[in-house]
């Protein structure tokens, strides 16, 4: 008699993931370089809750699966900002970055800075990869600095490294990791078509007006699911409570 409560319980769990992917969403709509993420649902067949048919011929019962989330592949805007430490990705590679446990990470968030040492730095404080191997420090009285579509960094005395620019056959691939950074097990090649422009930020791909009009329709769904489940909790009670008279 429960089974359709459990139907319930798993859309509502989808449903609240759901939400919380656009509330993510919605938190990064300024987020340089951030992409959007979707979820993908899918059915799941399960045998129902007590009734088990011994001749292996007793209807399965359809539930929701949330199965992976993907990401949203279109470019952001792009605003020129005049930083000599600010680059765009035109095309679809990303930036290589140095990431938690000096784990190699991807970024499409241009937003760079120094510290102390001059290290280049994402804005979340990972060093930015050289082509090369390691990280790229600018050397202390720098007063040119330039980063040419290729990625190589220059000053008034010359090159100084070339920031690590790749592309992946498949972008789905990339994990998300926050703070702007994306993980992967699979190869990546040199860039193609992709190439960086300097003084100017990608911007984030979220459409705040679709993402609110989705966020709407998440809440909805899940308060009439509540609703169903609590007309479906009343019905069983009630007959409880009958069936305990006689």
């Amino acid at each position: 008699m429960e089974n359709s409560l459990y139907l319930g319980l798993s859309r509502q769990m989808v449903l609240r993931t759901n939400m919380e992917i656009i509330a993510n969403n919605v938190a990064n709509m300024n987020t340089p370089g951030y992409r959007g993420q979707n979820l993908v649902f899918s059915e799941f067949l399960a045998e129902p809750k007590g009734q088990i048919d011994p001749k292996g011929a007793g209807e399965a019962m359809s539930y929701v699966h949330d199965t992976m989330q993907y990401e949203i592949t279109e470019p952001g805007p792009v605003q020129v900002t005049s930083n000599p430490l600010d680059v765009a990705v035109d095309g679809p590679g990303f930036i290589g970055v140095q990431g938690p446990g000096n784990k190699p990470a991807y970024t499409r968030g241009g937003n760079f800075q120094m510290d102390s040492n001059g290290t280049l730095l994402t804005a979340a404080g990972y060093p930015v990869s050289s082509m090369g191997g390691g990280g790229i420090t600018i050397p202390e009285g720098s007063t040119e600095i330039k980063i040419d579509y290729k990625g190589i960094v220059s000053n008034q005395d010359g090159q100084i490294g070339q920031i690590k620019l790749v592309e992946f056959d498949n972008l789905q691939v990339l994990k998300p990791e926050g703070n702007g950074l994306y993980t992967t097990d699979a190869a990546s090649r040199a860039p193609q078509t992709s190439r960086l422009r300097q003084g100017a930020l990608e911007g984030s791909n979220v459409k705040p007006v679709l993402e609110m009009t989705r966020m709407i329709d998440t809440l909805r769904n899940y308060q009439s699911t509540q609703q169903i489940l609590q007309a479906e909790n009343d019905r069983l009670r009630t007959a409880i409570r009958e069936l305990s008279k006689t």
